[in-house]
């Protein structure tokens, strides 16, 4: 079992800001959560691995876990790390935004072969765009989404969209463990 308290005292210490911001959803915020803050500090990344594969393993382990770069990599790098530390044979993928242009330009990079089970990871959840793009790109490449896992859930829509999609979100987190209620919804 991960340390909860400590990621979450480090998430409040590193990756929650106050302020006016933009987010990637295009909506307008009071607060924003800079997960690479934590996902790229030592310890937040082994917090973060063992926290993910804990919330996989009450479930069944999906046989690889990945993203949408960049925000995704630092996490499924910390699972695929964790993993093998516990020897777990889960690996790790990437989705590009982009076909690279040249080689195989594919979508999907990683060790991963059609009809695999995969778990899409993201550090913060919004409304859920950047996952679905992701689960777009991996299910053309015939890889089988099982759910999304998100460090935090900022609890604006996001989980709604993936359950009409037909993929549970699970989460470290919902932004209500850091005292702040989410928006009503519209």
């Amino acid at each position: 079992m991960y340390d909860q308290d400590t990621l979450k005292a480090l998430i409040l210490e590193k990756a929650l800001r106050f302020g006016e911001f933009t987010l990637a959803s295009g909506k307008k915020a009071t607060y924003y959560l800079d997960g690479k803050q934590v996902t790229l500090d030592p310890l937040g990344a082994r917090l973060v691995g063992e926290g993910i594969l804990d919330l996989l393993s009450q479930e069944g382990l999906p046989d690889a876990v990945g993203g949408m770069v960049i925000g995704a990599d630092p996490i499924t790098a910390a699972v695929v790390t964790m993993a093998g530390a516990r020897g777990l044979p889960i690996r790790g993928f990437m989705v590009r935004k982009e076909a690279k242009g040249h080689g195989t330009n594919k979508y999907v990079e990683g060790p991963v072969q059609p009809g695999e089970k995969v778990a899409i990871v993201e550090d913060v959840v919004t409304t859920g765009g950047s996952s679905l793009k992701a689960i777009e790109r991996v299910e053309a490449f015939g890889l089988r989404v099982t759910r999304v896992v998100a460090i935090v859930d900022r609890m604006e829509g996001g989980a709604e969209a993936f359950r009409k999609a037909g993929y549970p979100l699970h989460s470290l987190f919902t932004i209500r463990d850091f005292g702040i209620d989410p928006p009503a919804a519209v």
